[in-house]
């Protein structure tokens, strides 16, 4: 009687056992990599990598069997049954192959251990198969407690190997999944072996067609060998093919993410793969998203719709991310092929930003850019829109006009972002008095207005004075510039009923209160509509006068007191009215510079009275009236420069004259303007001296060349004394300072040989010739006389 297990080391082939144990290493490596890498594979590669693997896997524990079995020598004769051999092959191949599939199963409950179990049954099954094939001159025995064992040993092995195996990742699970599988088939090899006992026999004959142990110890060693490097070799190339897919797949998510848009690749609802982009968008790393539903994140019924239609058109929707934050997002979706399988690709885009975009668009298109409240046209809309509430209710409507006096001078004397600073400050101290059923708009400039339901007028008087109160106390920094304004009130009904009027009338309001002083509120009334009316035509037709020709300058000439010789003339300015006839410059002069107009006009009067000028043989001076305004209009100097270039009039020629109330408006740039033309070569005179304000001071400040008595002080100078002794002062004012005088207005001999008798150096007046063409004083403009060139120096 021959016990297996128990001669073990005197009746085994150590190389042969060598070779099992290696191919069974083999075997369960190999048959680990395959199941993980079926695992991996899309599902009609799935199945070709299981039969691949039942079949590396089958055949190597097969090998291992019998390699193990042919080194076994028992001394007795001893060979293999053909059939019984290639059935126990296919058992081990087919059921291991049941087993891996098992394992892979998605529906089956703990399906790798199951899987496992059935591949330790398909080891069972191979060796107890084997072990029918083997034919020996004697009997064998099974113990039926270790063949029981052995049962155990494999399944349960098998059992833990496979879920370990398809567990986790990294080489250590794998070589860990291996050696248990490579348990699974040593142990139950080993046990099943102990469980045999052969009794000889010689009267036992082994078949003529059994395999002998050797050959066939040679032909499973080969054969064996063959398929496992195959399916080695197979699995290498596949891994290659796999590496070069993953690059290429990585290659593309890099491109995916360098996109500024969100995209997804799905199949279904299932997200296959998505970018950065898409995961910042939904607070969820990139590598996260496989395999999570896309309805999870855009859960509309318009989204869905659109992703069945795969619609090519932009889709608006509404993106979910996983704190709860709803993102407006547009979706564009196209069919795609992915893995050889059709899927949708969706670029996401967040128009979070565009939607910003678009409302600060709608905010522009209604509001004014620099203080934020309603513009003109929004202005227009809610007037519009009150009307009809008041038509309706029978209530009353104020609209009141307000701009800020002297607001010009303002960006003249502290600039423009002064300026700005003001009208935001403005809308600022104005909205905090307004309730929600009040609206102030910007309508242009320094222009604002406000729109007030209100029951009684008295209302929107209060909020006029409240309006006022409230910009006086705004004014906080001495040093800053002052805000001042005037309001204008007009009702509906009880003034008009149509927007336009109603505008209009508070803005002529707004006109008188500026009138009457500034820094005040008037009513609408129905007189006022006269005289503004009036004003704005005479305003129009003034902007256009001198492109028509209705200007012309006249010519008042100016003589030497102890001669009578004429040095100069002083220009006037003439309007003649188509309609109206001759308007006066008391009357026009004052409206230009209100409404800028002068600046024109004041240009066009010294560019012809300096060609008229040069154009005469005698060289007489040309004396030029200039405003205020045009005094401190930034390039007025330039422009003194470029009208004497190109009219070719000698500097010294031209006198400009200067009222005293023009210099208070700021002195610093008044003086720096005096001191570019006295650069020039430019005369300045000092006209209507003694009418302004701080005359003296103003004659040490500014470089005067002459002083102009006005003619108030002239008039009936021989017959009143105090008249007598401001002139005489005067006088004597300019021979200390040694400026020359003249005095205007002069009209009787009295009054010019009083002028005489105090050493006064010129006199201008109706006296000398009152204001003509230049055409009736050709004999002074084209005759030379001998002293003219002294009598010039003289003046």
């Amino acid at each position: 009687m021959l016990q297996v297990v128990g001669c073990f080391t005197g009746q085994h082939d150590f190389w042969l056992v060598g070779l099992a144990a290696g191919i069974c290493a083999l075997a369960a490596l190999a048959c680990v990599e395959l199941l993980r890498h079926a695992c991996n594979a899309i599902r009609h590669m799935r199945t070709v990598w299981l039969n691949v693997a039942a079949v590396a896997g089958g055949a190597g524990i097969w090998a291992t069997h019998f390699i193990a079995m042919l080194a076994f020598e028992p001394g007795l004769p001893s060979a293999y049954h053909l059939g019984l051999t290639g059935l126990s092959l296919v058992y081990a191949i087919v059921l291991t192959g049941v087993g891996l599939a098992v394992a892979l199963a998605r529906n089956i409950p703990f399906a790798p251990a199951l899987g496992g179990a059935i591949l330790g049954m398909g080891i069972a099954a191979m060796h107890y198969t084997g072990m029918a094939a083997f034919e020996i001159a004697g009997h064998i025995a099974w113990n039926p407690a270790l063949v029981a064992a052995s049962l155990l040993f494999g399944a349960g092995l098998g059992g833990i190997a496979l879920p370990v195996a398809l567990a986790g990742k990294g080489l250590r699970v794998r070589l860990t999944a291996a050696v248990l599988l490579l348990l699974a088939i040593c142990s139950h090899h080993f046990v099943a072996m102990g469980a045999v006992t052969i009794v000889p026999d010689p009267q036992v004959v082994i078949s003529e067609n059994a395999i002998p142990a050797r050959w066939l110890a040679v032909g499973t060693a080969l054969a064996s060998l063959a398929i496992l490097l195959l399916a080695c070799a197979a699995l290498g190339l596949d891994v290659r093919d796999r590496r070069h897919a993953a690059l290429e797949r990585e290659r593309l998510h890099s491109l995916a993410n360098a996109a500024v848009e969100g995209l997804v690749v799905c199949r279904g609802d299932v997200i296959v793969s998505a970018n950065d982009s898409f995961g910042h968008l939904v607070g969820v790393d990139a590598a996260d998203l496989s395999g999570a539903a896309l309805s999870r994140f855009l859960p509309d019924a318009a989204t869905r719709l659109a992703r069945a239609n795969a619609a090519a058109q932009p889709t608006a929707a509404e993106l979910m991310s996983t704190v709860g934050a709803s993102i407006p997002v547009e979706l564009i979706l196209r069919p795609v092929t992915y893995g050889n399988q059709p899927h949708y690709a969706v670029a996401v885009r967040d128009v979070r930003a565009r939607r910003r975009a678009e409302g600060q668009v709608e905010f522009l298109a209604h509001h004014d850019v620099l203080t934020g409240l309603a513009n003109r046209a929004s202005f227009a809309q809610r007037l519009d829109q009150e009307l009809k509430i008041a038509m309706a209710t029978g209530r009353k409507l104020a609209v009141l006009c307000l701009d800020l006096d002297r607001f010009k001078e303002v960006n003249d004397l502290f600039g423009h972002a002064a300026g700005d600073a003001m009208l935001i400050t403005v809308a600022r101290s104005v909205t905090a008095l307004l309730n929600e059923t009040q609206l102030m708009a910007r309508l242009g400039g320094d222009e604002f207005a406000i729109l007030m339901p209100c029951e009684q007028a008295v209302a929107a008087g209060r909020l006029a004075e409240q309006v006022l109160e409230a910009l006086r106390s705004s004014s906080t920094d001495a040093t800053g510039p002052m805000i001042a304004t005037s309001v204008g009130i007009a009702l509906y009904p009880d003034d008009a009923e149509e927007r336009a009027l109603l505008l209009s009338y508070a803005d002529t309001a707004l006109y008188r209160a500026k009138a009457e002083g500034r820094g005040t509120y008037r009513f609408f009334e129905a007189k006022m509509g006269v005289q503004v009316r009036e004003r704005r035509l005479l305003e129009h037709d003034m902007r256009h006068a001198v492109a028509r020709g209705e200007m012309h300058l006249v010519y008042q000439p100016q003589t030497d007191v102890q001669t009578g010789a004429v040095f100069g003339f002083e220009v006037l300015l003439r309007w003649q009215h188509p309609h109206r006839g001759a308007i006066s410059p008391g009357l026009f002069i004052p409206i230009a510079e209100e409404s800028g107009a002068i600046l024109q006009i004041g240009e066009w009067v010294l560019r012809e009275a300096c060609q008229e000028a040069a154009s005469w043989p005698n060289p007489l001076t040309i004396a030029v009236n200039v405003s205020g305004v045009q005094l401190h209009a930034p390039r007025f100097a330039q422009l003194v420069r470029e009208v004497l270039f190109r009219t070719s009039l000698r500097p010294e020629r031209l006198e400009i004259e200067i009222t005293e109330t023009a210099l208070i408006r700021d002195p610093a740039r008044a003086q720096s303007t005096l001191r570019q033309l006295k650069a020039l070569g430019v005369r300045i005179a000092m006209d209507d001296f003694g009418t302004g304000y701080s005359s003296l001071s103003n004659l040490r400040a500014y470089p005067f060349d002459k002083i102009k008595i006005d003619s108030s002080f002239i008039r009936a100078v021989d017959g009143n004394e105090q008249t007598a002794a401001i002139v005489r002062s005067v006088l004597s004012l300019g021979r200390s300072l040694k400026l020359p005088v003249l005095a205007e207005g002069v009209e009787t001999e009295a009054e010019l040989r009083f002028l005489a008798d105090e050493s006064c150096h010129a006199a201008q007046g109706y006296l000398m010739g009152r204001p003509a063409a230049i055409g009736t004083f050709a004999a002074h403009t084209h005759a030379i006389p001998p002293n003219a060139a002294s009598q010039g120096q003289a003046a």
